[in-house]
């Protein structure tokens, strides 16, 4: 009986602690917590090596977002959501003076969320920007981006052949290694399309 109890009570300890549906989670190793911000499309699995090594003398906390990997997509606007469930995330699990390494779109994240809270000790930025649009489109605007348009249109009903062949052209373009290339590929093929087509970089501000 004791035994259930226990059971029963670390279930309910692992729910408060994990109560976000914006994002999964995996932590290796001990020590000065590191949150591991994944780029677009991407997982914790294009940072395995880094991982390991890092793990042996921090706490890695490998995160994948929602519509990515296999984490189910949630509602727009989903990277707002996100950013208040890793800063809830942050502070329920008194993650001390946090060291936060992000690719691109994470580390997007990770600069926006280093406007909330004094908490966050580092950032380390990965190809990253503030505003990944304001780079690329003329007159820069995020409070008119609008994500109804005939090219995200064209991505929503290509077929999986076309989608497929898009996902492999674009992956060659992101790596030189030919061995990573299937693999960049699946990430992109498996992410949710609709989550694809709202893509963060070009819409946040962080401020």
């Amino acid at each position: 009986m004791k035994q259930i109890l226990l059971c029963l009570s670390l279930l309910v300890l692992s729910l408060k602690a994990f109560p976000q549906q914006s994002f999964n989670i995996s932590i290796k190793g001990n020590g000065q917590p590191v949150l591991i911000f994944p780029g677009f499309t991407s997982t914790p699995e294009a940072f395995t090596t880094i991982i390991d090594v890092l793990s042996e003398d921090y706490e890695v906390h490998a995160f994948t977002f929602a519509g990515f990997g296999e984490v189910p997509p949630i509602d727009f606007p989903w990277l707002e959501t996100i950013q208040q469930d890793v800063l809830q995330y942050i502070n329920e699990n008194n993650l001390n003076n946090p060291i936060i390494i992000g690719q691109s779109m994470g580390g997007t994240l990770g600069l926006w969320l280093a406007t909330k809270t004094p908490e966050i000790s580092q950032l380390i930025f990965i190809g990253a920007l503030p505003a990944m649009g304001a780079l690329m489109i003329p007159n820069y605007d995020s409070s008119v981006i609008h994500y109804d348009t005939p090219y995200n249109q064209q991505l929503l009903t290509m077929d999986t052949t076309a989608f497929k062949a898009m996902a492999f052209q674009m992956a060659r373009r992101m790596s030189l290694n030919e061995e990573q290339h299937e693999k960049i590929a699946t990430r992109i093929i498996q992410s949710d399309r609709i989550t694809g087509n709202c893509s963060p970089g070009n819409n946040v501000q962080p401020g």
